[in-house]
């Protein structure tokens, strides 16, 4: 049996028997999700996104007298403050709702979710409202990506011989 089946199967125990009838209605009417048109679009999003981030790559290199190498940090910058004016103004939550994952790219998406923190905690104050709205998000991942880089040069340094972690 499967999960969905046997998790339904549990849930149905607990109504009365009108109530499962209602729910097996209201589940055949119930309209399907269009997950191949939402894939679609959040394909085309996202790689929109990174579209305009190779985009303005390719700008700083040629125009800007970046190498390779050089030419991401400042695109990051750029994607991140795109992408703040573009929450504060209220249009990434309208293209990530048509977009899905595909606004999830980590730069812009992490960028959003941090303005839209800030502005939704504004009111109370800065300290407070907007600065620990922020970080109550920003704080996990910052944990979460220190302790990955640790066990990653820590793997690094184990299995790989003569490694030591700098170029």
């Amino acid at each position: 049996m499967s999960n969905k089946k046997h998790k339904q199967k549990n849930q149905n125990k607990k109504l009365t028997p009108v109530q499962q009838d209602y729910k097996k209605l209201s589940d055949k009417h119930e309209p399907k999700r269009p997950v191949f048109s939402n894939c679609i679009r959040a394909f085309l999003v996202g790689g929109l996104i990174c579209l305009i981030g190779e985009c303005i790559r390719q700008a700083f290199i040629h125009y800007g007298g970046f190498d390779e190498k050089k030419a991401g940090d400042p695109t990051v910058a750029v994607l991140i403050l795109i992408s703040v004016v573009i929450t504060s103004l209220g249009f990434y939550d309208k293209i990530a709702q048509w977009a899905g994952a595909g606004t999830a790219v980590p730069v812009t998406g992490f960028a959003n979710s941090m303005a839209s923190s800030a502005i939704e905690h504004r009111r109370e104050g800065i300290v407070l409202g907007i600065g620990t709205g922020m970080f109550k998000l920003a704080g996990s991942v910052i944990v979460f990506g220190t302790v990955a880089a640790f066990v990653i040069a820590l793997i690094h340094l184990l299995f790989i011989p003569g490694s030591t972690g700098g170029s």
